[in-house]
């Protein structure tokens, strides 16, 4: 399984720009998942279901499945690290391409969302693991490939290239 990541700064237009390239990959005969980083608590669940008693009672997990999907929720106690990237990939299963959204602080490739409306500084220029930026404007001092934000035909190019990746599937080693 290949996997490439989009990251920058919130507010920047991550989210958005998946979604955009999650089609145009699945256009060209890839299996695309994704995985994303929430720096703050997050909930799948919602009070006075079945499932959140079942949390809320203290079980590890909870898995809830239905004819359409299943989710499963592990709670992260109060003394335990949160999981790493690389604990998290064998929690996935196999398709051809994982885009992970944030995560920046690990070392895969990235395009960097930027816009400088967000008053953010570049991420790229301090990390080598940042292999193109998509931006909608100029991105001063650039020092690797950048993409229009609009572009995601064009971006979803530059993955398939960067991952080794053919249009019917994965090729190369797998990560």
């Amino acid at each position: 399984m290949k996997m490439f990541g989009l990251t920058g700064w919130s507010g920047s237009g991550k989210t958005t720009l998946i979604v955009r390239l999650i089609p145009a990959l699945i256009r060209r005969g890839l299996t695309v998942s994704t995985m994303k980083h929430a720096h703050k608590g997050f909930d799948i669940d919602h009070r006075g279901k079945d499932s959140h008693n079942h949390r809320e009672a203290g079980a590890t997990e909870v898995l809830v499945s239905s004819p359409r999907r299943w989710a499963l929720m592990h709670e992260i106690r109060d003394d335990e690290p949160e999981l790493s990237l690389a604990e998290l990939l064998p929690k996935m299963s196999p398709v051809d391409l994982l885009l992970i959204e944030g995560f920046k602080r690990e070392p895969h490739e990235k395009i960097e969302v930027w816009r400088a409306s967000v008053g953010k500084p570049l991420i790229a220029l301090d990390d080598p693991s940042i292999v193109a930026i998509a931006s909608d404007g100029p991105v001063p001092d650039a020092k690797v490939p950048v993409f229009d934000l609009g572009d995601e035909e064009g971006i979803a190019s530059f993955i398939i290239a960067r991952c080794a990746l053919d249009r019917c599937g994965a090729t190369g080693q797998a990560v």
